[in-house]
């Protein structure tokens, strides 16, 4: 599978997990962890900020919304230049600029995309 195929798995899959919560502190976070991951990604990346707006107008909280907005209008061009601020979370409560500590799960699933398949190493 390529590797933008599987980044797009993981990131279906904590937004998936984001809907199924019923907690809005852990949705965020799935979320959150879904966001760090598709930065890389204009399409996910965006496709993100999407599912945070929605997430926003659901909870009714102006801020998120506004901050969201403002992000999709970046997202696709600072991923597609490369310019996006690596492990931020992507919320209107931190700012859009600032680099973050990467949260371990993402950490992870990004390593883990960067592993050769097996069927890419040579004898």
């Amino acid at each position: 599978m390529p590797r933008h195929e599987m980044l797009r798995a993981h990131v279906d899959r904590f937004l998936q997990e984001s809907r199924a919560l019923t907690d809005p502190s852990l949705a965020w976070r799935k979320l959150e962890l879904a966001h760090v991951i598709s930065q890389p990604s204009p399409w996910l990346h965006t496709r993100v900020h999407w599912a945070m707006l929605r997430f926003g107008l659901v909870q009714r909280d102006g801020r998120e919304v506004l901050g969201q907005l403002f992000r999709l209008s970046v997202a696709a061009l600072g991923s597609a230049l490369g310019r996006y601020p690596v492990g931020n979370t992507g919320r209107a409560r931190v700012s859009a600029f600032a680099p973050m500590s990467m949260p371990p799960e993402a950490r992870a699933v990004l390593e883990g995309l960067r592993q050769p398949s097996p069927r890419n190493q040579r004898q």
